[in-house]
């Protein structure tokens, strides 16, 4: 769809071909880029898995046909948007059991019981912020929806939050609504989930929970504000599994709990803590929002010398990025995350090493044989785009093409810095996890969190 708006734009008449899984994404996300009207044809069934006589059949006997009639046929822009709700209006009234099932009509739900977003509760969480309750923080796509500060309210309070997170759920509604976020991604195929990471000492104020069970549910702040995300993405950007039809995620990647940084131990070791790490002050409270599209099993790893350490860790990190590192060349973006157990930050730490020594290393260490990257791209792009052709195009760097060895190793991480590092989880533990986002999609974005002026008064009042 983004290829027929460029051609649009251009004063060419575009028509999509769009295998059957897919029209209903298609069109929310041409609704979402203007072209409404472009004419889309179905290729019925799946086309990686069609035999090439398979392929060429449908392709004679339907799409051709479909194409034609579409250069034929006059726009069609379709049913009009149905009208938004007025925000600040009742949409129901009822017992909670009935509350529950017209939330889950309406496709309001996660699927999970909310709390329903009454006028009451949603000017609390408004109390914990200075900004106007109908500011729009951003437009979100397919949906085309309007984030204002009272959409964040209201589904804040639908995922359980406690008023005095409104700050935290501004932040991650401006990381997700930054065009580099590209959140109408969010509904591709791979599935991928959105992180959320608190770095600073309001997660210390607020009850994150940074050490031992630190992703699971069971601390409210982590599960409420990891379900907001989620809320959001439903309600405002309109991503949803069928029948909505415009979250196509093959196979879903549940992920709910928002990670937070051991302040503490980041102290202890002298090490820069994530915030800065993306660009912000010390003495800020920074959220990170990235995609999620795999974590790697757990990660012990023992003995008194970092490297004791990091060959275990780049091993495992590189074993769950495996082939699909090839998005990460093939769009130009990679941002693993690792997030380091106190008991291994500090084995690492007390052998002198920073998170430059860490990332350095893992840059040059993390690797895969090179014929992996060049098979996989035709399993999942049904191409035949080697690494080969990318550098030759200017699209990779040279080093992915020093010969033309297919068992030669390549690099899975394009630099050095995108690699992200997070002290969290129990210290009496030798466990660390690696996190791997979707290429471009998802790529992480970092807002800092803003408190109201009144915030030490409403604080104490809330108790």
């Amino acid at each position: 769809m983004r290829a027929c708006a460029i051609a649009e734009a251009a004063g060419v008449r575009a028509l999509a071909v769009v295998s059957s899984g897919f029209v209903g994404q298609a069109r929310a996300l041409a609704r979402s880029l203007g072209i409404a009207g472009v004419w889309v044809s179905e290729y019925p069934g799946v086309i990686p898995i069609d035999p090439s006589d398979v392929l060429e059949q449908k392709v004679r006997a339907v799409l051709v046909p479909s194409l034609v009639a579409g250069l034929a046929a006059r726009r069609d822009h379709g049913p009009p948007a149905r009208p938004e709700p007025d925000l600040r209006s009742v949409a129901f009234a009822g017992t909670l059991d009935e509350v529950q099932d017209h939330f889950v009509d309406q496709g309001w739900s996660d699927g999970l019981p909310v709390v329903p977003p009454t006028l009451d509760r949603v000017r609390r969480f408004l109390e914990f912020t200075d900004r106007d309750p109908d500011e729009v923080l951003g437009v979100l796509r397919p949906g085309e929806r309007e984030a204002s500060v009272w959409t964040v309210a209201a589904n804040g309070v639908m995922a359980g939050c406690r008023p005095e997170y409104m700050p935290v759920l501004v932040a991650v509604t401006e990381a997700v609504a930054d065009p580099e976020f590209a959140v109408e991604d969010a509904g591709s195929t791979p599935g991928w989930e959105p992180l959320v990471i608190l770095s600073g000492g309001l997660a210390k104020e607020l009850g994150f929970n940074v050490g031992a069970g630190v992703m699971r549910v069971g601390r409210r702040a982590n599960s409420t504000v990891g379900r907001f995300v989620r809320l959001l993405l439903r309600n405002v950007a309109d991503l949803r599994i069928p029948p909505g039809d415009t979250d196509k995620a093959s196979i879903g990647y549940s992920f709910n709990v928002a990670l937070a940084e051991d302040d503490a131990v980041i102290d202890e070791l002298g090490w820069e803590p994530f915030r800065v790490d993306r660009g912000f002050r010390r003495d800020q409270d920074v959220i990170t929002v990235q995609s999620v599209v795999a974590i790697s099993p757990p990660i012990y790893s023992s003995g008194a010398r970092a490297l004791d350490h990091m060959e275990t860790i780049a091993y495992l990190l590189g074993t769950t990025c495996g082939p699909w590192s090839f998005t990460g060349v093939w769009f130009g973006r990679w941002h693993p995350l690792l997030v380091l157990g106190p008991a291994v930050a500090r084995a690492l730490a007390g052998d002198g090493w920073g998170k430059d020594d860490i990332r350095r290393y893992l840059f040059e260490n993390v690797v895969l044989p090179a014929r992996w990257f060049d098979r996989y791209a035709r399993d999942v792009i049904s191409s035949d785009v080697s690494l080969r052709d990318l550098v030759e195009k200017g699209e990779a760097p040279r080093r992915y093409a020093e010969s033309e060895d297919p068992e030669r190793l390549v690099p899975l991480l394009l630099r050095e810095e995108w690699t992200g590092i997070v002290v969290a989880g129990d210290p009496g533990r030798n466990q660390s996890r690696a996190y791997i986002n979707n290429h471009r999609q998802g790529a992480p974005v970092s807002k800092p969190v803003v408190l109201p002026r009144r915030w030490e008064e409403l604080r104490g009042a809330s108790g």
